[in-house]
């Protein structure tokens, strides 16, 4: 069975599958479906007439590829599974590559020996640091990936043959409490779906922290992942989280250093920093951050309160989704007031957004447009909450964030 095939992605990387100057690389949290969206590309490319013997498909973290650590071990690899037969252009697939230390000289080589495109996927940030950024600047792609958004959810369960409710809020509260790595989806029970999800934090922290950064305590830096985990969606700052630790836990840490911790979890692509936009000078300001889980799979995993706290949590899921969407997304300030989303994309409009539950209480329901008043340019306004009845108020655009991401909605042309 053909693996299911992650549309909004495929659709950005499909101009650039022939090209031969450019590595594209898909990046993205571990098993969020990178090595399944090369699979579909390969797919589509047998379907267009690509013979197999010019498609080459290396998983670095198959079994048998676990000793290839250095370049001349990948090369052999390599051209061990290139068929000599191959005519014309040939299709180079790594999975998992920055396994390789060095691994960006002989990438290049290949680039530049001509008839290779090439495509290659890594589970953090570090793929796009240092080296890689040295050799290829201006010749490298960064497609990135995120967990299955709850259209691709639903769509994924019915690919694998699974029965999808008619209650699509049953539907959603379900994703909300379980995330959206993808393998869960193939588990039937919650149990069996929570242990997976359970796995894949800790193999994320094993593979992705600890063996890629000396930790000298690991306690503290346990300590440091835990809060920002639990406190997903809370406005914070480094000299707030510096005080909460030295003494309100009495976690002894220095500036530097829990702020190198936070940018292991952020490298690691387990949260997003969200960073403050004024609406008035239109400047990100540095202070008073929010982070963002890459999956909300990482606090429940880690959580034993299975309750949902929908204000951080349908937050999260529509950080998520634009940012999914190729939307720039900061945290909105407008005097006093904060305005939960400024999307963007580059060199396009802005797009003002508030998230709430609900807001059939009037005092609610003013407080989610109080900051929407505030803003003196034109460009839309969305308050995106649960509700099934909808308000129409201030040339706002209040929809329902459940059936706008079951959709496949997108800002631009909403009306």
């Amino acid at each position: 069975m053909h693996v299911y095939r992650r549309e909004k992605y495929l659709a950005h990387i499909r101009s650039f599958y022939h090209d031969e100057g450019l590595i594209k690389v898909i990046t993205g949290v571990r098993r969020c479906g990178k090595s399944c969206l090369m699979l579909s590309i390969a797919d589509e490319l047998r379907e267009s007439g690509v013979p197999d013997e010019n498609i080459v498909f290396i998983d670095l973290d198959a079994r048998g590829n676990r000793k290839v650590k250095d370049p001349d071990a990948l090369e052999d690899l390599i051209d061990r599974s290139t068929p000599p037969d191959a005519q014309g252009t040939k299709y180079l697939f790594i999975d998992e590559i920055q396994n390789v230390d060095g691994f960006e000289r002989l990438i290049n080589g290949y680039r530049t020996d001509g008839s290779w495109s090439i495509f290659i996927t890594g589970s953090n940030s570090y793929l796009l640091s240092g080296e890689l950024a040295t050799h290829l600047t201006g010749r490298y792609l960064e497609f990135e990936v995120f967990t299955l958004d709850f259209a691709e959810y639903l769509g994924m369960k019915r690919h694998l043959g699974k029965e999808v409710s008619q209650n699509l809020s049953q539907e959603f509260t379900e994703y909300l409490r379980l995330g959206g790595f993808p393998k869960a989806v193939e588990y039937d029970s919650e149990t069996d779906k929570r242990a997976y999800v359970q796995g894949v934090v800790a193999e994320i922290f094993e593979k992705d922290v600890q063996r890629s950064n000396k930790i000298k305590n690991v306690s503290v830096f346990n300590a440091v992942r835990d809060y920002l985990i639990n406190n997903f969606g809370a406005t914070t700052s480094l000299k707030n989280l510096l005080e909460h630790f030295n003494e309100v836990e009495k976690v002894p840490i220095k500036r530097e250093t829990l702020n190198r911790y936070i940018q292991i979890l952020v490298d690691a692509k387990i949260v997003y920093r969200c960073q403050r936009f004024d609406m008035k000078s239109r400047k990100s300001l540095t202070r008073d951050e929010k982070y963002y889980l890459s999956d909300l799979g990482f606090y429940f995993a880690m959580n034993t309160d299975a309750r949902i706290n929908y204000g951080p949590v349908l937050e999260n899921v529509a950080y998520q989704y634009l940012r999914s969407m190729r939307y720039m997304v900061s945290v909105g300030r407008i005097g006093s007031l904060e305005c939960d989303f400024v999307a963007r994309r580059a060199f396009g409009d802005y797009f003002y957004i508030q998230v709430a539950m609900t807001i059939a209480d009037r005092a609610t329901e003013d407080r989610e447009y109080r900051p929407f008043e505030k803003i003196r340019d034109s460009y839309p306004r969305y308050l995106f909450t649960l509700d099934p009845l909808l308000q129409r108020r201030d040339g706002v655009r209040h929809l329902n964030l459940m059936e706008f991401i079951a959709d496949g909605g997108d800002l631009i042309g909403t009306g």
